[in-house]
């Protein structure tokens, strides 16, 4: 039935290849709508609402204008993908081992915020460069047109600290939001199939299986675009200024000003998390990967707890 052992090798690269869709494809579809949201965060006297930002971009910048920063978004979240998704599901394993059958259940929301922190820490690491110089592109009027402009003269002007100045801001950024859009996501499932889903997972189809997928990702994305925003404010503005520290923006933004472009942000996160989950469960089914179910109390537990007969 399955193509491979679940926690082998082969399961973890698949993995890692469903993330590498999952995140790069999904990140390049938005992209005007993330080079509007970033110019908001940035410039909000110039553009103040979504509409108002794409008009302005459209007319100055042409229709293609949208598009600017493509490359580097296409490239650094499929990185991201690739160690966020694969090394997800290594610490979810690893973790779980080192509590053991019982604690792993009982402790199991924990479980995927570690597993998931742990493995967004890496993941940033291989984001940075790119995301540094998708914020050039997307904010700095005359900087670079494209990834090849870019990455060159950024080089010169800062060296190798221009690429990697940015990873500390996207930590506080994406940490807490994969934090929360795993263990969301993970106990969204286990409560549509317990609560909503008429029948159990094992007798729902592939597809019906992938449309809770989905709906579970939609709620995780909310979540995750509140949570994050702040943070997400201070990074476009950040990898925009030289000279300037997280902390410094943060006090001169103020608490109204971190909270600007949001509703863009919950609709970008909202579609954009259930279309990760989405692809990278099927990309799961295609590759007949184990896809274990919604975790049960262990036998040995209710047996403690006294819920057997």
């Amino acid at each position: 039935e399955y193509s491979c052992e679940y926690g082998s090798l082969k399961f973890y690269a698949l993995c890692g290849v469903g993330g590498v869709l999952s995140c790069g494809l999904t990140h390049t579809a938005v992209v005007p709508l993330d080079l509007v949201k970033c110019r908001m965060q940035v410039d909000p006297q110039k553009y103040k609402s979504i509409f108002n930002g794409f008009s302005v971009t459209v007319k100055e910048d042409g229709v293609r204008g949208l598009a600017k920063g493509w490359a580097p978004t296409f490239i650094g979240y499929s990185m991201q993908g690739l160690c966020k998704f694969g090394f997800y599901e290594v610490f979810k394993i690893l973790y779980g081992n080192m509590l053991g059958e019982e604690n792993a259940y009982l402790w199991r929301t924990s479980l995927y915020l570690a597993a998931s922190a742990s493995a967004e820490f890496f993941a940033d690491i291989a984001l940075a460069p790119m995301e540094a110089a998708k914020v050039r592109i997307q904010t700095q009027p005359g900087y670079a047109n494209t990834l090849r402009q870019a990455v060159p003269k950024m080089f010169g002007e800062e060296g190798i600290w221009a690429f990697y100045k940015g990873v500390a801001p996207l930590w506080m950024r994406q940490i807490p939001y994969t934090m929360m859009k795993f263990a969301c996501f993970e106990r969204t499932v286990e409560a549509l199939y317990k609560y909503v889903v008429p029948k159990p997972r094992s007798e729902c189809t592939k597809g019906e299986q992938l449309v809770v997928t989905f709906i579970a990702g939609y709620i995780a994305g909310v979540f995750c675009a509140i949570v994050s925003h702040p943070a997400d404010s201070v990074v476009s503005v950040l990898n925009k200024e030289k000279g300037s520290s997280a902390s410094q923006v943060l006090v001169r933004l103020g608490f109204r000003g971190v909270w600007k472009g949001l509703f863009a942000r919950i609709i970008m996160i909202g579609t954009l998390t259930a279309l990760q989950w989405f692809i990278y469960d099927s990309v799961k089914v295609y590759f007949r990967l184990p896809r274990p179910p919604p975790p049960e109390m262990p036998e040995s537990l209710k047996k403690k707890l006294g819920l057997t007969e």
